[in-house]
């Protein structure tokens, strides 16, 4: 039974109201002054839910509410009152309460707000539950049909939407349900990056998505007309930018996004020299052999982000102020954030974030991170966790204060990578677990795509016998020496580089200051 305290110097006036509550089975317990209604919290543990009149002599409703938030943080607090003044409703608002109604008041307002805060969650999980077996139907049904990047766009969107409405209730059934409608989605989507993937570089290729190498001058250049901060956030997928948006909204109204896959493999040193420089790897390559360096070359892969930026800047005419940040360590953000007025005369300020890819890489590494992003939903719930706490929600509120146009963007996905499959190469095979280029391997047919040309995908060929191959869905390579220990080492942690939803398809998102 719903235990109800309602107090209010007038409570004989509202006998109705209180008859209506007790046929529906709730128990209510009335009192005329806030003292008393604060003994009866301090002494009984068994209140589930406070109506308070704001103006009672004694003790006012805003008083008494600040006692009972003192002795029972969490106790849901309805305040009641005649008073439609703005600063009463701020004050109370403020106060945390749970609901806030103008008298007079009918019985049934007073049964939506208790059914809005005590039944909140139960009546939630019953309506998204209802919600997704209804869409479940068309999503299997879409699954058979889907066959252009754009629906493929769009199917994703609609897991990612129903993975995070589903992720608050408690029917597990429902949630694995909607996990093998994103498996079965992977298998078809592997089936279609295999047949289309080659003739999206075709020089007369019209049916294909935006890509990385294309970003730039498509999307991000064309916004340059004001002050603009780009935010690219290394490993961000779809889902962790969903929840992330609440907050970013704080701060800025979402005006455009675009949806655009990342080139393969779906790899940093790839996709994002990609995007800064606005070419292939392939042609990175050939036009600035200074800057990049393949696989087997020693080094670090991604140092010359901002030389390719300038290279592209000038290539495309825009004779412009930019300046670049790479934010690789807690310090360094907390440095830019704490000088970030000085980029003020900028016309494009760009910041690389890679806290995401440190956390996926680190998957493999923490034991403590392993715990705490241990499936999507936890990963997703750390990425929050980590946003509000960050150094980056400080450049993004010191840049909505100094009215600048937002972009927020990433340059491939993750994805969490739970079966192995076996490759054999020689001894400069490549690291990555997603995707391996080398000569003479050895794999399993159909646990990858293989190109064996790899030029005609925009990919350098280190030799006349080296190939590029990419894991499909989850998949992880594994070498057969000591392989149980490999596997058991990476098997569910974040990797990317090679096929999935998560990896290829991503946001690049344009937001005006409030």
């Amino acid at each position: 039974m719903i235990n109800i305290l309602w107090a209010d110097d007038e409570i004989d006036l509202l006998k109705p109201h209180i008859l209506f509550l007790e046929k529906k089975g709730y128990k209510v317990v009335t009192f005329t002054n806030g003292t008393d209604a604060i003994d009866e919290i301090t002494n009984k543990k068994q209140i589930d839910i406070v109506f308070l009149d704001e103006n009672m002599p004694g003790l006012t409703g805003i008083e008494t509410l600040a006692q009972i938030k003192t002795i029972r943080p969490n106790l849901p607090v309805v305040m009641i009152t005649k008073s439609e003044e703005e600063y009463i409703m701020e004050e109370a608002i403020g106060s945390k309460i749970a609901d806030y109604l103008i008298k007079p008041v009918n019985p049934n307002q007073i049964l939506l707000s208790l059914k809005k805060n005590l039944d909140h969650s139960r009546l939630i999980s019953e309506k998204t539950t209802s919600n997704y077996q209804q869409e479940f139907r068309k999503i299997t049904m879409d699954l058979t049909m889907v066959n252009s990047y754009e629906e493929w766009v769009n199917l994703y969107k609609k897991l990612v939407h129903w993975e995070i409405e589903l992720e608050s209730i408690a029917d597990t059934g429902m949630i694995e349900i909607l996990e093998s409608q994103k498996i079965e989605a992977n298998t078809q989507f592997f089936k279609f990056i295999k047949r289309n993937y080659e003739d999206w570089f075709l020089n007369d290729a019209k049916n294909k998505p935006l890509l990385s190498h294309e970003l730039f001058r498509k999307v991000i250049a064309p916004e340059i007309k004001e002050k603009t901060l780009l935010i690219v956030i290394d490993n961000l997928r779809y889902d962790q930018l969903r929840v992330l948006e609440p907050i970013i909204d704080t701060y800025y109204k979402k005006r455009k996004e675009v949806a655009f896959y990342s080139i393969l493999p779906t790899a940093t040193q790839y996709a994002r020299n990609a995007i800064f420089s606005g070419l292939t790897p392939a042609e990175m390559e050939k036009q600035h052999p200074n800057y990049w360096k393949n696989d087997e070359d020693e080094g670090g892969k991604n140092l010359f982000e901002k030389e390719f930026l300038d290279a592209q800047l000038n290539r495309l005419g825009l004779a412009i102020k930019s300046e670049y940040y790479k934010i690789t360590t807690l310090q360094k953000g907390k440095d830019l954030a704490a000088n970030f007025n000085g980029i003020k005369e900028n016309d494009l300020t760009i910041v690389v974030y890679n806290f995401v890819d440190m956390l996926s890489h680190s998957r493999t590494e923490m034991d403590m991170i392993k715990e705490l992003a241990s499936n999507d939903k936890a990963y997703r719930s750390l990425t929050v966790s980590w946003f509000n706490n960050s150094p980056l929600l400080e450049i993004i509120q010191k840049a909505q204060q100094m009215g600048l146009k937002l972009i927020i963007t990433t340059d491939h996905g993750t994805i969490n990578v739970t079966k192995p499959t076996q490759i054999i190469g020689k001894k400069n095979i490549t690291t990555n677990l997603r995707y391996k280029t080398g000569r003479s391997l050895s794999y399993e047919e159909k646990d990858v795509l293989a190109i064996d040309n790899p030029v005609a995908v925009g990919l350098p060929s280190n030799s006349m016998t080296s190939i590029f191959v990419f894991a499909k869905e989850d998949l992880f390579f594994a070498y057969p020496n000591n392989f149980n220990h490999y596997v058991k080492y990476f098997k569910n942690t974040y990797q990317h580089g090679g096929i999935s939803l998560e990896e290829m398809i991503i946001p690049c998102v344009i937001y005006d200051a409030k």
